[in-house]
């Protein structure tokens, strides 16, 4: 090695294996499949987002109104959405839910 170069550090990972329960004989993973997650969407953030500056911006119309209309311009489904929003616990009382 000369002197202008640098050592090289090699690390060699170890990857392990996550063991799956077994559930009567099949692997859990499809038992968890019936189980939906909680975030459906990625765009419901997004729009959790328009419907806040909609609220600040507009001083006409209810909440529900604006986020009826935010949720129609980005094709959203409401009652996944809606779904999605009680998840959320603290967020639904912004709407009264």
């Amino acid at each position: 090695m000369s002197r202008r170069q640098r050592p090289r550090t090699v690390i060699e990972l170890e990857t392990h294996r996550a063991s799956v329960p077994e559930v009567d004989g099949e692997p859990a993973a499809a038992s968890a499949e019936a189980v939906e997650p909680l975030e459906l969407d990625p765009l419901y953030g997004v729009a959790l987002l328009k419907v806040a500056l909609e609220l600040k911006r507009r001083r006409d119309g209810t909440p529900e109104e604006i986020l009826r209309g935010v949720l129609l311009r980005m094709r959203l489904s409401e009652v996944d959405f809606r779904a999605w929003l009680a998840g959320r616990g603290d967020l639904a009382k912004v709407f009264g839910e």
